[in-house]
């Protein structure tokens, strides 16, 4: 078995979210996700065909769901966000990473 840490490894410049599968079977699917600042734009939601739960690791950002209040998250805060709930990011830490973990299931 190897051994892995969820913080090695981050690249230091990107221009993009960086979404990296980490186990991925039938059931689960868990993903490592970086964001450094970057936002959807008005018309972007996520509409997932499962559940997703998702916690900050590191940093800090706000999710905003169609119809609801925003949320913001701090390192260590999470969400289950269920199936087909409309939903984006809308702000990242634009000063540092964010790190995500997400569990899609």
């Amino acid at each position: 078995m190897n051994v892995s840490n969820i913080f090695s490894n981050i690249p230091f410049a990107q221009q993009e979210e960086l979404f990296e599968v980490l186990i991925r079977n039938d059931a689960i699917r868990i993903e490592r996700i970086i964001s450094t600042g970057q936002i959807f734009q008005p018309s972007d939601w996520y509409d997932q065909e499962k559940d997703e739960w998702v916690i900050v690791l590191k940093g800090r950002a706000a999710l905003s769901f169609e119809n609801q209040p925003t949320i913001h998250l701090n390192e260590g805060d999470y969400i289950n966000i269920p199936a087909h709930v409309r939903h984006k990011v809308s702000w990242v830490d634009p000063n540092d990473k964010t790190i995500w973990l997400a569990i899609h299931y």
